[in-house]
């Protein structure tokens, strides 16, 4: 309970400094915060809770942000099926999914080797459009719309927390390289479960609560791809991700902090 009213009070006490020092703006943001987690199904106060106070504070901070880059992007899906693109980005995120099929053995072999018993992996050829694994050649190319190119890897029986990613410049691809035919392996997005045995692609807008489930026996391997909203404002876009890669690339312990970076 102390460790809860802390972090309570982390968050309320400069708050109340700022609503008294400059009310206007404070409350605009408020408003944005509220705007930004309306965009959920149910609201309930654990949901609340979560994203003002918790894991969701570093989405609220940016929420003008996001709200800005859903003005200039196309019309938010939440959930996407690949043909919801236009052609240069389903011809990208095909081209990146077609590469790790053809080099799905190599790329689990070397991931499993560095796992060794640890709970979560992560393994990035690309990172916010910098190239951080040059293991495959073909994921160091410059690619428009694509900015993120990774693996990651749950051991037997781990699966996250409810959590919120921090910024709506891009869409989540998500494809497992090795679905099962079982309903203990999927990811929750905004209270709504995708199995993956049901479909080894899922996308979506990852600023929304989600959390991945892996109760099985088996290590989930997931292809892990960050690509651009679709926008008319594409130059517009990968400016902001170039500042974002400044950042990011910094801080992204923080981010992944309860996950293994491989190698």
């Amino acid at each position: 309970m102390p460790k809860k009213i802390s972090r309570l009070l982390r968050v309320l006490l400069p708050l109340a400094l700022l609503l008294y020092f400059i009310p206007i703006f404070t409350l605009a943001f408020i408003c944005m915060g509220l705007l930004d987690l309306g965009r959920h199904s149910k609201i309930t106060p654990e949901l609340a809770k979560k994203y003002f106070t918790g894991n969701g504070l570093l989405t609220w901070v940016l929420s003008p942000v996001n709200l800005f880059l859903d003005l200039i992007s196309h019309r938010n899906r939440y959930i996407y099926k690949l043909d919801d693109f236009p052609e240069g980005h389903r011809a990208e995120i095909s081209t990146v999914l077609r590469t790790f099929d053809e080099n799905k053995t190599e790329i689990i072999n070397d991931i499993r080797k560095q796992l060794e018993g640890k709970s979560r992996g992560m393994l990035f050829y690309k990172w916010y459009g910098k190239n951080t694994n040059d293991a495959v050649p073909a994921f160091n190319k410059d690619y428009q719309y694509i900015k993120t190119i990774g693996v990651s890897v749950f051991n037997k029986k781990k699966s996250t927390s409810l959590h919120f990613g921090p910024l709506r410049l891009t869409l989540r691809v998500l494809y497992n390289l090795t679905p099962i035919k079982s309903d203990n392996i999927f990811i929750e997005v905004d209270g709504k479960k995708h199995f993956w045995h049901d479909d080894p692609l899922f996308i979506f807008d990852d600023t929304l609560q989600h959390q991945s489930i892996n109760e099985e026996d088996h290590e989930r391997y997931c292809v892990f791809v960050d690509v651009l909203r679709p926008s008319q404002f594409t130059g517009l876009q990968n400016l902001l991700m170039k500042l974002m890669q400044q950042v990011f690339i910094k801080f992204n312990g923080i981010f992944y902090k309860n996950w293994t970076f491989l190698k």
